[in-house]
C-alpha cells in the first residue's frame, strides 16, 4: 500500500506471448456465454500461401498445364487470375466470384472419397468411398465440434458376417426432382435406389452372363461404372456398364430395364464390345428435347436423343479421346448446347452438340483416371464455369467458353482431388479427395445455409457419451450417468441418454464387427429371431414341450412307481393277475456265471447230437 492510501496491484511477470496466459482468466465476474459466430467462421478461413521462391515457377507450370491447343490466349494477362498472388485486392475478387474463401472439412472415411451428392434442398450430404461405405451427413444436426456422419451404411452388404462381399462406391446422385431417394452405383452389376436415410428402396436385376446378345438380357452382366437421372421424368434413370450397354430403368419396375442401348465398338480386336465409362443426361433449361451423351473406353463419344428412339445414335465421334484411355468425366451445360469431357489422355475437350464432329476447344490437363477412374468434371449451376480437380490436389475453375483457368486454388495439396460438385441453392462447392477428406468450400457473403449454418451454431459441450470408447459397457450403452440397481437391472431412460444405444452403428465396421478388438461379436437379431416366441411361452402353451430337453430313459423311469401301483391298461386284472414266479438258482449256478452256463449248455447240445 502506498503512502496516500491507494492500493497497488502487482501485475503478472509474464510476456504477452507466454503460453501460460491461455490458462489464466481474462476478466472477472460473470462471463458472456453467447457464441462468437464471426470468430467461428474466421477459424475456417482458408489460408493459401505460396513460397516466394517457387511463385514464378508455379505460375509457369500451371500455364503449361492449361495450354490451349489450337487457340491463343485472348489477352496478355492470361493466367493472372490465379490464387497464387499475395495481393489482397485479387484475393477479395476471387472470394466474391467463387465461394472458396472458407472451408469445412469432414473426415469420416477411411479411404479415398470417390463421389459426393447433396439433395436438392442442400440439407443432406452423402459421400461414397473406396472403403465400400456411404456416410450420411445432416447439416441441421452438425455443430463446429461434432463434424461427423450420423449414419454409415454398406449398400452391398446383405448380412453382418466376416465373409460378406463389399464393393467400392463408384457414383451416387440424388434425384433432381425429389430429395427422398438417390441412385447408388457400386462396383457391382446391380444398381440400387436408396432413401435419404439409407434404406434400400429398389435393387435392379442382374442379367444372364451366358447370353451373347445384350438385347436379350434383363440387366447388366458386369460391373456398372456410373449412372444418372432423367432430367424430366423423376422415375427414370440410366446406368452405364462395362458390358458395352446403357440401360434405362424405371424405379417402379426393377425386374427388367425399360430400354437397353448396346454400343458396338469398331475398334480392332474388340469383338464389337467395349466399356462405357461415363454418361450424362441433360435438358435445356428453357425447354426442348433432352440429350443423352456417353463415353466409351475405345475413345468414342456417342449422343442419343433423350426421348428415344435408341436404336441408332444421333451422332457419334469415334476418336473423341485416345483409345484405351478412361474418360471419366462428361457433363452437359444448362442450355443443352455444350458438352465437356475429361479424358484419360490428359486433355479436356469442349464440344458443340449442334456441330458434333470436332472439339471447339482442347486444353491439356493431367489426368488421374489411371488411379481413380471416377474423376469427374462439372459445370457450375449457371454454366459460366467448369470445375475439375487435379493430381496435385488443386481445384481448377475454368471458363466455360475457352477453358481458360479463372481460379486455381489448393484444396488437398499432395493428394489428388477426385470429385467436385457445385450446389446451386447453397452456392457451395463440395470436393472429395484421395486422402479420405470431404471439403465443403463456402463464402460467408454469398453462400447460404449448409456449412455456413453449421459454423454459426454454438459448439456442443463435450460429454462422455460422445465417444463410445469411453463407455463402460459399449454393448448395453452403460455409462457413468446410468443407475445400476442391486439386482443388476439398468434403471432410468438409458435409451435416450446413452450414445451407444442411440447410435448403434457408430464404432462398427461395414460388416457389423466392432472396431474395438476387446469387444466380443454380438450376433445380429434377425427378423426370424424376432418372430420366435420365448421359452416360457412355449412351455405354458404347448403340452409336454419341456420333454425336449429331458433324457428319454429318465422320463420313462419316473413313471415306474406309478405304473406298478396304479397301472393304466391292466388295472382291471390287478386282483386276478397271477404273481410271477421265478426259478431259484443254486449256489453253484450263481458262482458259475454266464460264461460257464453257456459252456455247459453247449456241451449238452453236443451230447444230444451224438446220441
Amino acid at each position: 500500500m502506498s503512502d496516500d492510501g491507494d492500493i497497488e496491484v502487482e501485475g503478472l511477470g509474464l510476456d504477452e506471448n507466454d503460453p501460460m496466459r491461455s490458462f489464466l482468466p481474462a476478466t472477472f465476474g460473470k462471463k458472456n456465454t453467447e457464441t462468437d459466430v464471426a470468430a467461428q467462421i474466421g477459424r475456417t478461413k482458408r489460408i493459401v500461401e505460396a513460397p516466394a521462391a517457387t511463385l514464378q515457377r508455379t505460375k509457369q507450370e500451371d500455364l503449361a498445364e492449361h495450354k490451349i491447343q489450337g487457340q491463343e490466349p485472348a489477352s496478355k494477362d492470361y493466367g493472372s487470375g490465379h490464387d497464387y498472388s499475395s495481393d489482397d485486392q485479387s484475393d477479395d475478387d476471387d472470394e466474391d466470384d467463387f465461394p472458396v474463401s472458407h472451408e469445412l472439412v469432414l473426415k469420416t472415411h477411411d479411404r479415398a472419397v470417390t463421389t459426393t451428392a447433396l439433395d436438392p434442398a442442400g440439407a443432406r450430404l452423402v459421400s461414397g468411398s473406396n472403403d465400400c461405405t456411404l456416410k450420411l451427413h445432416d447439416f441441421a444436426s452438425m455443430t463446429p465440434t461434432t463434424l461427423r456422419a450420423f449414419k454409415s451404411i454398406d449398400p452391398s452388404a446383405t448380412k453382418t458376417s466376416a465373409n460378406s462381399e463389399t464393393h467400392p462406391i463408384n457414383h451416387i446422385e440424388f434425384s433432381p426432382h425429389s430429395g427422398g431417394q438417390f441412385l447408388c452405383i457400386s462396383a457391382h452389376p446391380q444398381a440400387k435406389i436408396l432413401s435419404r436415410d439409407g434404406l434400400v428402396l429398389a435393387e435392379f436385376v442382374k442379367g444372364d452372363m451366358y447370353l451373347r446378345d445384350m438385347h436379350n438380357t434383363q440387366g447388366h452382366i458386369s460391373e456398372i461404372t456410373t449412372g444418372t437421372w432423367n432430367p424430366v421424368d423423376r422415375n427414370i434413370c440410366v446406368t452405364a456398364g462395362t458390358d458395352s450397354t446403357l440401360r434405362i430403368w424405371d424405379v417402379n419396375f426393377k425386374r427388367r430395364q425399360k430400354e437397353v442401348i448396346v454400343h458396338k465398338s469398331r475398334a480392332a480386336g474388340s469383338a464389337g464390345r467395349t466399356r462405357m465409362t461415363a454418361v450424362a443426361w441433360g435438358s435445356p433449361a428453357q425447354g426442348g428435347n433432352n440429350i443423352l451423351v456417353a463415353a466409351a473406353l475405345d475413345g468414342s463419344l456417342v449422343m442419343w436423343s433423350g426421348n428415344g428412339p435408341y436404336s441408332r445414335p444421333t451422332a457419334e465421334i469415334r476418336e473423341a479421346h485416345r483409345p484405351d484411355t478412361w474418360t471419366g468425366g462428361v457433363d452437359i451445360s444448362s442450355d443443352g448446347r455444350m458438352v465437356v469431357t475429361r479424358g484419360g489422355d490428359d486433355v479436356i475437350k469442349l464440344w458443340d452438340t449442334r456441330k458434333f464432329k470436332a472439339p471447339v476447344v482442347t486444353v491439356s490437363h493431367p489426368s488421374t483416371s489411371d488411379h481413380y477412374s471416377v474423376t469427374n468434371i462439372k459445370y457450375s449451376p449457371n454454366s459460366a464455369n467448369i470445375l475439375t480437380g487435379s493430381a496435385t490436389g488443386h481445384l481448377h475453375i475454368l471458363n466455360s467458353g475457352n477453358l481458360k483457368p479463372e481460379l486455381i486454388t489448393p484444396v488437398t495439396p499432395g493428394s489428388p482431388l477426385i470429385t467436385v460438385d457445385w450446389h446451386e441453392k447453397l452456392n457451395q462447392i463440395i470436393t472429395g479427395s484421395a486422402n479420405a477428406e470431404v471439403h465443403v468450400l463456402y463464402s460467408p457473403n454469398t453462400s447460404s445455409r449448409g456449412a455456413k449454418e453449421v459454423m454459426s451454431r454454438a459448439p456442443k459441450k463435450r460429454h462422455v457419451d460422445d465417444d463410445p470408447n469411453f463407455t463402460t459397457d459399449q454393448s448395453a450403452g452403460l455409462s457413468g450417468d446410468s443407475i445400476v440397481a442391486p439386482n443388476g437391472v439398468l434403471t432410468g431412460n438409458t435409451a435416450s441418454t446413452s450414445f451407444a444405444a442411440r447410435h448403434p452403428t457408430v464404432g462398427l465396421t461395414a460388416s457389423g464387427r466392432s472396431r474395438d478388438p476387446r469387444r466380443p461379436q454380438i450376433p445380429m437379431q434377425t427378423p426370424f429371431m424376432k418372430s420366435q416366441p420365448d421359452e416360457k411361452h412355449i412351455n405354458e402353451s404347448i403340452p409336454l414341450s419341456s420333454m425336449r430337453d429331458e433324457d428319454p430313459r429318465e422320463a420313462l423311469l419316473k413313471y415306474a412307481d406309478l405304473a406298478e401301483k396304479d397301472p393304466l391298461f391292466t388295472n382291471a386284472w390287478k386282483q386276478t393277475q397271477p404273481k410271477t414266479q421265478y426259478a431259484e438258482l443254486s449256489d453253484e449256478e450263481e458262482d458259475a456265471g454266464p460264461d460257464k452256463k453257456k459252456a455247459r449248455h453247449l456241451l449238452a447240445v453236443e451230447i444230444m447230437l451224438e446220441a
